[in-house]
């Protein structure tokens, strides 16, 4: 086999390496959010998020939730690779993102602290 063959099969087992590496991390579970029963509570009674996932606004919301944003009821309002709103966020009125919904039928729009949510929601945050 030529120096030049060898290296390749070097170069080519070190980048497995390091894709099977990057596979185990993304795939690892981070364990539970210390807002995990937060942000169930909020959507227990009844609180909802409309948002866009190219909305900066809307991953910085989720953000806040340090990994327990799975356990909120959330509204995706613009389909893959698209701005457009989907016909369902029209129907609902919705005019910004984030948007927040109580059960009651009233909205915050725009960035909230988990403060305001817990509040109006009745959920108690957990201690620092």
């Amino acid at each position: 086999m030529s120096h030049k063959s060898s290296a390749s099969y070097l170069y080519l087992g070190a980048a497995a390496v390091v894709v099977i590496l990057l596979i185990v991390v993304a795939t690892r579970d981070a364990g539970p959010s210390k807002y995990d029963s937060f942000a169930q509570c909020l959507t227990e009674n009844g609180v909802k998020m409309w948002g866009t996932w190219w909305c900066p606004h809307c991953a910085n919301q989720k953000a806040l939730f340090e990994g327990a944003f799975d356990h909120i009821e959330y509204i995706e309002c613009s389909t893959p690779g698209s701005r457009a709103m989907t016909q369902v966020c029209r129907d609902a009125g919705i005019q910004g993102y984030p948007t927040w919904e109580f059960a009651d039928g009233s909205r915050l729009s725009g960035e909230r602290t988990l403060e305001e949510l817990g509040e109006k929601a009745a959920c108690e945050l957990p201690a620092p």
